[in-house]
């Protein structure tokens, strides 16, 4: 399946997410905040991210700037962790689930954005 990284500064949420997420059948690394997430983006290069909105050191639109910013990390798909539906939308990223999430919403949009990307949408 996908290589995925999670980034959340709660580590229950990371937790729930990440076990979900390999349960799908994903690679799923974490990073716990927003910093580090940009950091095992470049590194690693996965095929999505997801990232909570509010996280320490960068947010989950900063860390979304400044990979959009960098060509090595510009085209990686990432879905936001939000209650600023709205927001999130205007954003620029490829799609959000909304909280409080239930973990099948949550693989739903993952699965969604990682059919668009391989359908070149």
């Amino acid at each position: 399946m996908a290589r995925i990284l999670v980034v959340d500064d709660d580590p229950d949420i990371l937790a729930l997410v990440r076990l979900k997420l390999e349960a799908c059948g994903h690679d799923v690394r974490t990073a716990p905040d927003g910093e580090a997430g940009l950091a095992a983006a470049r590194a690693e290069h996965p095929d999505l991210v997801v990232a909570d909105w509010m996280m320490p050191r960068l947010t989950g639109p900063q860390m979304l700037a400044q990979m959009r910013a960098d060509p090595a990390t510009a085209t990686i798909r990432f879905i936001l962790l939000t209650a600023r539906a709205q927001e999130a939308q205007e954003s620029g990223i490829d799609g959000f689930v909304a909280k409080p999430f239930s973990l099948a919403d949550l693989a739903a949009g993952v699965d969604a954005v990682l059919a668009r990307g391989r359908s070149g949408a």
